[in-house]
C-alpha cells in the first residue's frame, strides 16, 4: 500500500462530494473544484463516515505512485475549498511597480515596456504595496493554478544575485554573490 493513499481524506460537515464514474465534484464553502481520476484507480465516499477513501486495481509502480497522487489531489481539493491557498510575492528594484487594470496584472520589471498577465478567473490578485518592494498576493481555492501563476509571475524577471533586484516569493531567500573585485596593480 501506499502511505499516502491508504490515509483516508476526511469531509467535512460543509462539504458535498459527488462521484459520477471517475469524475469526481467537491462543493464547499469557497466554490466547486473538479477532478477526473485514472481508469485504474477506484473512489469511494462513504456519506456516514464522511470521508473518502482512495484504491488502486494494480500493485504496480505507477499505479502506486497515482494511488498517492490521487490522495493528495483530494486532500488539497478539500482544503482548496475550506481555507483557500495564497502566495505572497515581492517586487524589489528601483522603479519596479505592480498594479491591477480590471482583470489584467500590470508589472513595471525595468523592461522598455509594461508587463501585462491576464488574471485566471479563479485566482484573486491583491496588490498590499505598489512600490519598491511591491507586495503581492495570489490567492484561490486551485493549489495548482495558485501556484501556476506565482510560477509565471516569478518567471517574468527571477531574482538576480547581484543586487537581488527581480521579482521572489515572501521569504525567500536569495544568496548574494560577491561583484568583480577590484584588482590593484597591473
Amino acid at each position: 500500500m501506499s502511505r499516502i493513499g491508504k490515509q483516508p481524506v476526511k469531509v467535512p460537515s460543509d462539504v458535498k462530494v459527488a462521484i459520477n464514474n471517475k469524475a469526481i465534484e467537491i462543493k464547499g464553502l469557497k466554490g466547486t473544484l473538479n477532478l477526473t481520476v485514472h481508469p485504474s484507480i477506484d473512489v469511494e465516499y462513504a456519506l456516514g463516515s464522511q470521508q473518502i477513501i482512495v484504491k488502486r486495481s494494480s500493485d504496480e509502480k505507477r499505479f502506486k505512485a497515482l494511488h498517492g497522487l490521487t490522495r493528495a489531489l483530494l486532500a488539497n481539493m478539500m482544503i482548496g475549498i475550506m481555507r483557500g491557498f495564497s502566495k505572497d510575492i515581492e517586487i524589489v528594484g528601483l522603479g519596479y511597480n505592480a498594479k491591477i487594470q480590471g482583470n489584467t496584472l500590470v508589472l513595471s520589471l525595468g523592461f522598455s515596456h509594461p508587463v501585462h498577465m491576464e488574471i485566471p478567473k479563479d485566482i484573486k490578485v491583491e496588490v498590499k504595496n505598489p512600490t519598491n518592494p511591491a507586495k503581492l498576493t495570489i490567492s484561490g481555492t486551485d493549489k495548482q493554478l495558485v501556484g501556476q501563476f506565482s510560477a509565471m509571475i516569478k518567471a517574468k524577471k527571477p531574482s538576480e544575485p547581484y543586487k537581488g533586484m527581480g521579482v521572489k516569493y515572501a521569504g525567500e531567500v536569495i544568496r548574494r554573490k560577491a561583484g568583480k573585485a577590484m584588482s590593484s596593480g597591473g
